[in-house]
């Protein structure tokens, strides 16, 4: 089959493949993954040194067919490559910081030894929004550790995807140590099936991190890391500074058109005048941001969402609110029909029947009003997500108790809820994960610790439950 990748700003044919096959490339990585494992960790430090000096080499190249890819503005595409750069030596401290080599005295002169091993090989799953950082981030650890890896990136993405594997090689990397497959479900759900990986890497929905959750039930001998998406609360309470909440929650929704899995995506504020100042704070904002293709000029703040599809069923989600009871203040309107550009939209579903707790993966804030900040951290919670939250304003008391007492593994105060800081581990809680963080963690589920007890001279005595032997002889 062929496989098509357009620009959603322009709808123009931007790069097309064959489709792969899931066997052979696992195949193809299991060979070459002994010799890989056998170097030093310092030559493979090394090699992805040169990798991310590549990668700064290319820099303009990489930035715009992300943007072109994605429809997301240039400038974003270019934080995206440096995070991409950025990610090497990341991993390399984290590597030497979660799995160091060990050495502990016993008695007898007996050595323990706690040292690492890779898994073997590694199947990766990559998402559209960050079609570069997000599977590099499993990519560069799991390599770093001595695997092999098969990427598959989204079929939404696969230029960006294609080129990530030439910048590896480019940069040392063995052919058969990153392999490229191309294609949609089909070809990842074979990827995920095959006998010769020894685990699996993905970042996307929480519907499809639940079905290869299913698929992976009865192999605990895989490893399988889930780094999913979330419905992401932002509480703003007591904020001395309306612009300055207005502007956090602004960007904590609708950065990369609210194509980020920390997007907020539930604004939970007070009842009464203090909350109505605060929209009226944010629609000021709103109002403002520039929707455009990615080399617009004046740079937009937000570019299309990734197709027609995805913007079909954001309509159709934000219709439904309105149904049910929503209240507007910013519709989610779609300036050219046949492309997938939305604005930003904001609606009060304070009075929703039936509210879905879902993740509307886009620019669409919803506001929750209630009467006390004990509601407000159980409406917090009221999800069965887990990956993002943050408040704005309050005291330090306050946010201790907003710390204690929301369930996520991002907390955050007076920041947005997106852009976690890649030198720290990243992961959710219930339908956001499953407990397999990543970023700076990323080296605990590409190596396995194993223990030795050594000794030099071999000694040995069972000093209860043997006959005696001079009872034997007689």
């Amino acid at each position: 089959m062929h496989l098509i990748s357009t620009e959603p700003a322009t709808g123009a044919e931007l790069w097309s493949g064959e489709t792969g096959d899931a066997a052979a490339e696992v195949v193809a990585a299991r060979a070459a993954f002994p010799a890989w494992a056998a170097q030093p960790v310092t030559y493979r430090a090394e090699t992805l040194r040169r990798f991310a000096n590549v990668v700064r080499a290319r820099e303009a190249e990489l930035a715009d067919l992300i943007a072109r890819e994605t429809g997301k503005p240039l400038w974003e595409a270019k934080t995206e490559v440096a995070a991409v750069v950025g990610k090497v030596d990341i991993s390399i401290n984290a590597y030497m910081e979660r799995t160091p080599q060990r050495r502990l005295e016993a008695a007898l002169g007996q050595k323990i030894a706690v040292r690492h091993k890779p898994h073997g090989v590694l199947a990766v799953l990559g998402p559209y929004n960050f079609p570069a950082h997000l599977p590099n981030g499993h990519i560069v650890p799991a390599l770093l550790a001595g695997n092999a890896v098969v990427f598959k990136p989204s079929e939404k993405t696969p230029a960006t995807g294609a080129l990530l594997v030439d910048l590896y090689r480019e940069a040392g990397v063995p052919e058969g140590v990153v392999r490229l497959l191309v294609g949609g479900p089909d070809e990842g759900r074979a990827l995920a099936g095959q006998e010769g990986i020894d685990g699996l890497l993905f970042t996307g929905s929480a519907r499809a991190g639940q079905a290869l959750h299913r698929q992976f039930a009865d192999m605990p001998h895989k490893i399988l890391a889930l780094e999913l998406g979330g419905n992401n609360p932002l509480v703003v309470w007591d904020a001395k500074d309306l612009p300055a909440a207005a502007t956090i929650a602004v960007q904590s929704a609708f950065l990369s058109a609210g194509q980020r899995c920390t997007a907020a995506r539930r604004l939970i504020i007070a009842q009464g005048s203090e909350g109505d100042a605060l929209l009226d704070a944010i629609t000021k904002v709103m109002d403002r941001i520039i929707v455009g293709g990615p080399h617009s000029d004046p740079q937009p703040f937000m570019g299309p969402v990734i197709d027609s599809q995805a913007a079909d069923h954001l309509q159709s989600q934000f219709l439904d609110l309105m149904m049910k009871g929503g209240k507007v203040f910013r519709r989610l309107d779609r300036p050219q029909e046949e492309r997938p550009f939305l604005t930003p939209a904001l609606i009060d579903v304070t009075d929703v029947r039936e509210r879905a707790d879902e993740e509307m993966f886009g620019p669409v804030l919803q506001v929750i009003r209630v009467a006390d900040f004990e509601a407000a951290l159980a409406e917090a919670n009221a999800t069965r997500f887990g990956l993002a939250a943050s408040l704005v304003g309050g005291s330090p008391a306050l946010f201790d108790r907003f710390w204690s007492e929301v369930r996520a593994g991002v907390i955050n105060w007076n920041k947005p809820t997106n852009g976690a800081p890649s030198n720290a581990p990243f992961g959710g809680v219930g339908l956001s994960g499953n407990h397999r963080p990543s970023a700076f963690y990323a080296a605990d589920y590409c190596a396995y610790p194993v223990t030795s007890s050594e000794a030099e001279i071999a000694r040995a005595s069972i000093g209860e439950g043997l006959r005696d032997p001079v009872m034997l002889e007689d």
